[in-house]
């Protein structure tokens, strides 16, 4: 299927004493070489293999990467992926089911929403509206500890943050979703996504046919 990657650009200043951030992508894997990642961006990896990882999926057919740069040091990311094949939801090798894999912002800009500014412009141009895009939430992988926040407000917060690009909470049988009342699964189903694919999705959702 023809996957659209429409680049947009732009730049911000929440207050006077706060640097420039220029919030752009989909970005190039090249583009992404001539750039390094700030230091206290190690959530998943340790920031220069997750540069590395960063350029693998933008090179990827399906992948974008969108970032937030303070000049030449990106400070924030978004990831947008086929789901890994280790995961259910790779199940039936769907061509229109995007996982938004990982998103991460250095504590230090972390006051500038620069999370919801990067996830709304994913979405510009109505580019994903071809695809049933998916977030799989899970509590371990929240800095509770920096953020100063409980689970359940942690929760409260990314749920808000991917309802500004209209994903909703979907159920699901999930057995690492289903192991903690706080993890979640946020969907959007973009308006041109056929409803074969639709249902396809429930049966990859929900897989349990019993429930006791």
């Amino acid at each position: 299927m023809q996957h659209s990657k429409i680049y947009h650009s732009f730049r911000l200043r929440t207050a006077p004493d706060q640097p420039e951030i220029t919030i752009e992508g989909p970005v190039s894997a090249d583009s992404l070489q001539s750039l390094t990642m700030h230091s206290k961006l190690d959530a998943f990896r340790r920031p220069k293999e997750q540069l590395e990882a960063l350029i693998e999926i933008a090179e990827l057919p399906e992948g974008r990467i969108i970032i937030a740069r303070d000049g030449a040091t990106i400070v924030g990311y978004v990831t947008f992926h086929y789901p890994d094949e280790i995961e259910r939801w790779s199940q039936g090798n769907m061509q229109d089911l995007i996982e938004l894999g990982a998103i991460e912002v250095a504590d230090d800009y972390r006051t500038m929403g620069l999370g919801k500014r990067m996830i709304r412009l994913a979405f510009e141009d109505e580019q994903m509206e071809n695809v049933i895009c998916f977030t799989t939430e899970y509590y371990w992988h929240w800095d509770l500890e920096n953020s100063k926040l409980t689970v359940w407000e942690y929760r409260q917060m990314m749920e808000k943050l991917m309802k500004s690009v209209d994903m909703i909470w979907f159920a699901t049988d999930d057995p690492e979703i289903c192991s903690h009342p706080a993890n979640c699964l946020m969907v959007r189903i973009g308006k041109q996504v056929p409803i074969s694919s639709v249902e396809q999705f429930d049966r990859i959702r929900f897989q349990q046919r019993f429930m006791y």
